[in-house]
């Protein structure tokens, strides 16, 4: 495990509402060599697969990252989010007039009618839902019986060392982060089983050797687990088991 991480003072934090904070990310976010990123794109690839000619739906789509690529590779994309800021940067993309983005909070009900898409995208979004319950139940919903869900989060492991989505402002140069949840991996599987999900794969992913050469920012967390990734199948919808 690397060296304790040196904790910014409380005075030098600005603690912001989940919108609020990612409207002030927007304009660095695509450039701030974000190791938590960096992790993630290659495996999300892997586990969504081939999606040419595919519908899918990038939920909680930031600065369209996912979005792009995925209509880049063939897909019919429609990408939600609360931000207007990071929308903004994600339509300004090139490839992005392919793309369906719209305005949405993830805490109401999602857009679509049931069984719309084969592919359902949720990339570092589910760690900023109180009600994980309500977002599972849309994605199920949205999802094709054929199709599947691919979701992503920061690992728990991080805030248990202090770390959660965050950046430094750069003109203030004080460190920004947007509201964030609590939730443990167990609160982001019972949440999938609860809503009908078959869990298809799960897994944890750390910063390894050839990332930390990539990134400075990544080393001090080398050998952490930093991501937790899920591939839930649509079942049947179990709503006896409890929510507690």
């Amino acid at each position: 495990m690397p060296d304790e991480i040196r904790k910014p003072s409380p005075d030098a934090i600005d603690l912001l509402p989940t919108r609020e904070g990612y409207d002030r990310w927007a304009e660095i976010y695509d450039v701030d060599d974000n190791p938590l990123v960096a992790l993630e794109e290659p495996w999300m690839d892997r586990l969504l697969g081939d999606v040419r000619g595919l519908a899918v739906a990038d939920i909680g789509c930031g600065t369209g990252r996912h979005a792009i690529r995925l209509a880049a590779a063939g897909a019919k994309v429609e990408a939600l989010d609360f931000s207007e800021s990071m929308l903004q940067r994600a339509r300004a993309k090139a490839g992005a007039s392919q793309i369906v983005f719209r305005v949405h909070d993830l805490a109401k009900p999602l857009p679509f009618p049931d069984g719309t898409f084969d592919r359902v995208v949720c990339g570092l979004v589910i760690d900023h839902i109180a009600d994980l319950d309500g977002l599972f139940r849309e994605m199920h919903r949205v999802c094709r019986s054929s199709g599947w869900v691919v979701v992503s989060v920061m690992h728990p492991a991080m805030m248990l060392r202090g770390v959660q989505a965050r950046f430094t402002d750069p003109v203030s140069g004080r460190e920004v982060r947007p509201a964030s949840c609590a939730h443990r991996l167990s609160d982001y599987v019972m949440a999938a089983v609860r809503t009908g999900f078959i869990l298809e794969h799960l897994s944890e992913q750390a910063v390894d050797e050839s990332l930390s050469n990539r990134l400075e920012r990544a080393r001090r967390y080398l050998g952490w687990p930093m991501l937790f990734l899920m591939r839930l199948i649509p079942g049947r919808h179990h709503s006896h088991f409890p929510t507690g």
